[in-house]
């Protein structure tokens, strides 16, 4: 695809175009700021865009009121999930982003593991957490410090950096709030990079530095002293070599149209993955848009790029 095609299509191809943010995950303050920013780029562009919050509207409604595509702009559960993918699928509304299988399985940190390891793609190592897990044995397998997180949460939520077998519990409990699913995964700390993917692209890598402990949900959207690299501190070849790891692992989970894929690397530079994100966030402080500023491309041609990909199934 040509990334700058968007900016010259007529916006009232797309005809009338419902924006679907807020939902009723834990992450609907993001989707709110994300389905804000896309809105008003469409607006600006001239498209025939609308509001809609799944929360309070009946998705049928999508179908009744003549909506020709979805913007879909929702995080996390009953968004990120395949469940409104599906549902768009049997209303027959062409919807941005990855399908069913994909947004289920992009959704799932786990599984998502449990395919990239399958087909041999670097990732930490991780075990499945239970409130019988013998931490010690824990530790002695995965070292200190390591990271707990529910399996199908997105925006860093329930995520506990563990620096000691006592706090291993209490960081257990704390994930177990949002999912039955619960990972302990490796500490890997030569840096945490994202790739964008749009289309049949990577997009420039960026360098993530927080100013706190971990990239966590502070740190993604409330902190305005985390440092993003666009261009990062990767050579071209290491640069090429994550993007192309980008493209393998997305595809791998049968990702469509567009998303981000989120890496770390070891001090010897060695890239990991890390998880996949299918409807990745839009708000002032997001990755993607970003991404695409350094790939030379405005945020009203990203979200038309976004729009102009959008499929059924």
């Amino acid at each position: 695809m040509n990334m700058t095609q968007s900016s010259t299509l007529d916006p009232r191809s797309f005809g009338r175009v419902a924006v679907l943010f807020g939902g009723k995950s834990a992450e609907r303050e993001v989707s709110l700021k994300s389905g804000a920013a896309v809105l008003a780029a469409l607006l600006r562009s001239g498209v025939d865009a609308h509001a809609f919050d799944p929360a309070t509207q009946n998705l049928q409604a999508l179908a009744d009121d003549g909506f020709d595509r979805v913007f879909i702009a929702l995080h996390g559960r009953f968004g990120e999930d395949g469940t409104v993918q599906g549902a768009l699928e049997l209303l027959g509304i062409p919807y941005t982003g990855s399908g069913v299988m994909a947004s289920a399985l992009g959704m799932d940190k786990w599984r998502t593991k449990l395919v990239w390891q399958a087909a041999g793609l670097p990732i930490p190592e991780y075990e499945l957490l239970t409130a019988e897990t013998d931490s010690q044995a824990l530790v002695q397998k995965l070292g200190l410090p390591l990271f707990v997180k529910p399996a199908n949460e997105g925006s860093s939520v329930g995520i506990s950096k563990v620096k000691a077998v006592g706090e291993l519990s209490a960081a257990y409990r704390d994930a177990a709030r949002y999912d039955k699913l619960v990972l302990a995964e490796s500490f890997i700390g030569g840096g945490e990079y994202t790739v964008a993917i749009l289309g049949d692209r990577a997009l420039p890598v960026i360098k993530i530095e927080p100013a706190n402990e971990f990239y966590d949900y502070e740190a993604k959207y409330l902190r305005n002293d985390t440092r993003y690299l666009c261009p990062s501190d990767l050579s071209e070849p290491q640069e090429a070599e994550m993007q192309n790891l980008a493209k393998q692992a997305f595809a791998l989970i049968g990702g469509q149209g567009w998303g981000r894929v989120d890496f770390l690397r070891d001090k010897s530079g060695k890239p990991y993955l890390l998880e996949v994100n299918t409807s990745p966030g839009m708000t002032d402080h997001s990755l993607v848009p970003m991404a695409a500023r350094q790939a030379g491309m405005s945020f009203e041609q990203l979200v038309l790029s976004v729009l102009e990909l959008a499929h059924v199934g």
